[in-house]
């Protein structure tokens, strides 16, 4: 088995995307190949049919592979929840929530499991697919860090280096990785790539002779156009642009602090008549048909904040107007009317009175609940999954939103009082007919849903990824180090 890790020059330069393309391309190529992240941080989690976690973008890098995902594609997982810490997840199970100030004491012991996760891969792919954390030069952090340069070492791998040209500076970035790499590390680099290019591609025609002075063993591969069609999975969060996607009538979501699976919206973006708008404000919420409170990694954090802020006054009043008012997961639960987690285990600890637009109690308890569903709208049938602590119970009649079925049968799942409904289930508006329903409810008149579902969607989005990376980017040294 060889090793490519996919590094950076910082912290959202498109790693996650530059390596779910070349897992298109070697599967394309007809290669074995299959994706790792050995640590993670990441709120955006994928639950597991066995039950465990991992961080959505290697689940998405494994579809790109032609492959199922498993735990093994993301050893360590850190989700944030606020001050609290991260909640650590090790092999698709949670340990427990540990601070950040404490938690390099545990990074040997984490490193010595991801490294025999590595050692599982050497038998089942011909390229396992690297992709690096942040920078791999960060000085600080460089003798504790094993998301980047300990990998590839432990595999006798190499990498390519991808830059950010979107944000300025891009030769500075590369030069400055490089110099404060080990010469060692050094000798491992197949070449750099620059990411998100605007404009004229004429005038970046030969971006190595620029680089040569400072950076001598470092040829730049090709220089990618940003193409924001292609994308199908972000890795923490959106960049700006993709705070506010489309034209017509709105879809407001609830950009709480520590909001969780913000791409349980992307499956609107190829949508007609419909805008999906990212909020932070409750004045925001003007001329909304629909509210959307999502995911969360830190419930009552959050809550606290919206009651702070004034949203629930503001939430309240558009579902007294007709706005349609959606809770997904965290969202869910602050529509209730009580959530109880007295020791802290999804975030802050405490008891809190909750939105009250549904009639549901959730408490807090140590085993998550992890597992994939069979969610059914309009006779569609679509896999969706669930990744929460909470559990909710009813207080009053209320009416089932949906089907789903388990490992245990079909059951109902979710409320809909009205125009407020609640689900658990991530994953939810990947249908086209729930997208209508929802649009429906909504009084959205123009909308017109995408005609492919989001995982066929996404499958197609990797061909092209393949063909684009392969257009712009000089692949000879990865096919002379892989013998292709």
């Amino acid at each position: 088995m060889k090793a490519i890790g996919v590094l950076g020059t910082g912290s959202s330069v498109g790693k996650t995307w530059v390596a779910t393309a070349l897992c298109a391309w070697l599967h394309r190529e007809g290669v074995r190949v299959a994706p790792c992240k050995t640590q993670n941080m990441s709120n955006n989690a994928w639950a597991l049919p066995t039950g465990g976690e991992m961080a959505r973008a290697q689940a998405m890098q494994a579809e790109a592979c032609g492959l199922e995902p498993v735990a093994e594609m993301n050893p360590v997982l850190l989700k944030p929840s606020g001050r609290a810490g991260s909640q650590v997840i090790v092999g698709g199970r949670p340990e427990g929530v540990i601070p950040a100030s404490e938690y390099y004491r545990h990074h040997e012991r984490l490193w010595v499991f991801a490294a025999g996760v590595l050692d599982g891969w050497r038998d089942r792919c011909d390229v396992l697919v690297l992709e690096g954390a942040g920078s791999p030069v960060e000085l600080n952090l460089m003798d504790r860090d094993f998301a980047n340069l300990r990998p590839i070492r432990h595999l006798d791998g190499r990498w390519l280096l991808v830059g950010d040209i979107d944000r300025g500076g891009v030769f500075a970035q590369l030069a400055g990785t490089w110099q404060l790499l080990p010469e060692a590390d050094r000798a491992r680099g197949l070449g750099a790539i620059v990411n998100r290019f605007r404009g004229d591609l004429s005038l970046f025609a030969d971006p190595t002779q620029h680089l040569r002075p400072f950076a001598p063993g470092l040829p730049v591969l090709g220089t990618l156009p940003l193409r924001r069609d292609l994308q199908p999975e972000t890795e923490d969060g959106f960049d700006a642009a993709d705070w506010d996607r489309g034209t017509g009538a709105t879809i407001a979501w609830i950009r709480y602090p520590r909001v969780a699976n913000v791409t349980d919206c992307q499956p609107w973006w190829d949508d007609e008549g419909v805008r999906t708008r990212w909020v932070d404000d409750p004045a925001q919420l003007a001329g909304a048909k629909a509210i959307v409170l999502p995911g969360s990694k830190n419930t009552l954090g959050d809550l606290r904040w919206l009651r702070a802020n004034g949203w629930f006054e503001a939430i309240r009043g558009a579902a007294q107007r007709g706005t349609l008012v959606v809770g997904v997961c965290g969202g869910y639960q602050m529509l209730g009317e009580l959530l109880d987690d007295p020791t802290g285990l999804a975030g802050d600890r405490g008891t809190e009175e909750g939105i009250g637009l549904l009639p549901i109690k959730t408490g807090f308890v140590p085993e998550k609940l992890v597992q994939q569903v069979t969610a059914e709208c309009d006779g569609r049938r679509w896999q969706a999954y669930e990744i929460h602590m909470g559990r909710s119970k009813v207080t009053q009649s209320c009416d089932a939103l949906q089907t789903v079925t388990d490992a245990a049968g079909p059951r109902p799942e979710g409320l809909r009082r009205g125009k407020v409904w609640g689900t658990y289930l991530h994953g939810w508006f990947e249908a086209p007919e729930l997208r209508r329903k929802v649009a429906a409810a909504a009084g959205i008149t123009g909308h017109r849903a995408a005609p492919l579902g989001w995982a066929e969607k996404r499958r197609e989005i990797y061909v092209q990824m393949a063909e684009h990376l392969a257009a712009h980017v000089d692949l000879d040294p990865v096919r002379r180090y892989l013998g292709l």
